[in-house]
């Protein structure tokens, strides 16, 4: 996968206008894009994150967007053919603002491949530990604060919440989960 332009990469000093874009993707697309993309020449940044996966009783690690249904590309909107992006094998479009793509914070991108790893992964969030108070920042019981029983593989934690007049354990994505303040 090493030649489907995961790698991080930053912009060279001879192309000062270029900026970073954002890329809608088909669902569950984003390999393909990056892959046609990267054939036709663009500077492609999919950033990633290893997510643990339940299925069968096994638990396999995996490989996903860490903002999935979006990457980046590097265009100069002057001179690059930009419009022949939106017509790419696995993208839905550029995100625009008015007639033009709309760029990427200045920055941002730069900010991430310096994170990421060679394929492209994005570190997890900081570790807690047992006992910690946490509060669930996404999901189904999104701003509960539950007690941090323990880690389940790399990705995952088990929390224990007062739900129900009773302590109930849940699992959540690690990325889900923040101290409590």
């Amino acid at each position: 996968m090493s030649g489907l332009g995961y790698k991080p990469t930053t912009m060279t000093s001879n192309a000062p206008t270029k900026r970073w874009y954002v890329v809608q993707t088909q669902a569950n697309r984003e390999h393909l894009a990056v892959e046609h993309l990267t054939r036709q020449g663009y500077e492609v940044f999919f950033p990633r994150q290893r997510r643990t996966v339940r299925h069968a009783r096994r638990l396999t690690e995996r490989l996903s967007g860490y903002f999935p249904g979006y990457l980046f590309v590097a265009l100069d909107t002057a001179s690059d053919r930009w419009r022949s992006v939106n017509g790419t094998i696995g993208v839905r479009g550029l995100i625009m603002g008015a007639d033009r793509p709309a760029a990427a914070p200045p920055g941002l991108v730069e900010a991430l491949q310096e994170q990421a790893d060679q394929q492209g992964c994005l570190p997890l969030p900081p570790d807690y530990g047992p006992g910690d108070r946490v509060r669930l920042v996404s999901g189904p019981f999104v701003g509960l604060i539950g007690l941090l029983e323990r880690s389940e593989g790399t990705a995952r934690v088990r929390i224990l919440i007062e739900l129900l007049n009773g302590v109930t354990p849940v699992v959540a994505d690690r990325a889900d989960v923040a101290l409590a303040g």
